[in-house]
């Protein structure tokens, strides 16, 4: 198989002819129902059949193997496996890549409404805020009646670091109600979701006046600890909600930025180490909220749909599937 951060001409090589040979495999951690939707999805495309990974011998020696879960079985990665396609049934393959994923192994991820709902994730918790309905339940939860002024959201501006399809929904979301958007990209390539994008360097041109700032950002070596001190200290009382991996925030730093009023408050649906320990530091954090990594909860539907886009542009000769990951990139 060609390297998956090849050229895009790579990608046609015989790919008809591999899965209509091939043995499609779930990784233990899916759920059955899931394993019934693939097999009916498949069955009425004239596909093999679907099977439970087992540590027993998967298949014939030499018979191509497609596997699908959130980290490959460890089998899977050893020298001399037949494996010629991972889909992740997540959108983050940040734990897939640390796996080892054989080099030349077609590497694709589950998307599906993710960038919906974490955008309606994101878009309902900017509202909230601008209506006080934390102090509104904190004030119900101490009997008291205190008229409290709320803020209009239209016009005011919120920074989006990452701008693929779950920040392009996000800046979608927030544009449709009047926010002012800005993302943040590597390259700085324009959307119709934002008002503008900008490269990292440029980004403090507009951090001092968000009033948002969100991390919808991909782990990779580039964005490990990526918002630390020197990011942080730019920002003049933003709310800072994080979609993206725990492990782009310097919890430590963040710590210090909410203690010092730079950040007025935090969402953190993610976490660097999840679930977090009662005992963790995390759960002191002032004027923070932690939603257990649900903002944008994969369905089996989303695994499936994904995975059979995949699988028809493959099967069609597409030059690159839809969902393609670049190891190389980290997403």
């Amino acid at each position: 198989m060609a390297e998956v951060c090849a050229d895009d001409s790579a990608w046609s090589r015989g790919w008809a002819t591999t899965l209509d040979n091939a043995r499609i495999l779930l990784a233990p951690q899916l759920p059955r129902g899931l394993e019934g939707a693939l097999k009916k999805a498949l069955a009425g495309r004239g596909g093999p059949a679907v099977h439970r990974y087992c540590s027993q011998p998967a298949a014939p020696t030499g018979q191509p193997i497609v596997c699908i879960g959130s980290t490959p079985p460890p089998a899977l990665l050893q020298d001399g496996s037949s494996l010629v396609w991972f889909h992740s049934s997540n959108a983050g393959v940040d734990a897939v890549l640390r796996a080892g994923l054989p080099s030349g192994v077609l590497l694709t991820r589950t998307v599906g409404r993710m960038g919906e709902r974490i955008a309606q994730f994101v878009l309902g918790w900017l509202l909230s805020e601008c209506q006080r309905v934390p102090d509104h339940l904190a004030q119900q939860r101490g009997r008291r009646w205190q008229r409290l002024p709320s803020e209009l959201a239209a016009g005011q501006l919120a920074v989006v670091y990452g701008t693929g399809a779950i920040g392009a929904r996000i800046g979608h979301a927030l544009g449709v109600n009047g926010i002012r958007a800005v993302g943040v990209s590597r390259t700085g390539r324009q959307s119709d979701a934002f008002d503008d994008v900008l490269t990292p360097d440029r980004a403090g041109e507009v951090l001092a006046r968000a009033r948002w700032v969100i991390n919808a950002l991909p782990l990779t070596a580039a964005t490990a600890q990526f918002f630390g001190d020197p990011l942080l200290r730019k920002l003049n009382g933003a709310t800072f909600v994080n979609v993206g991996r725990g492990a782009t925030v310097d919890m430590a730093a963040l710590d210090r930025a909410l203690h010092g009023g730079q950040v007025r408050a935090a969402v953190l649906d993610v976490l660097a180490e999840e679930p977090a320990a009662p005992d963790d530091a995390c759960w002191s954090l002032p004027r923070t909220t932690i939603t257990s990594h649900s903002a944008g909860i994969t369905h089996d539907e989303d695994v499936v749909h994904d995975f059979l886009g995949c699988w028809e542009d493959l099967r069609g000769g597409a030059a690159r599937p839809s969902l393609a990951v670049r190891p190389a990139r980290g997403y």
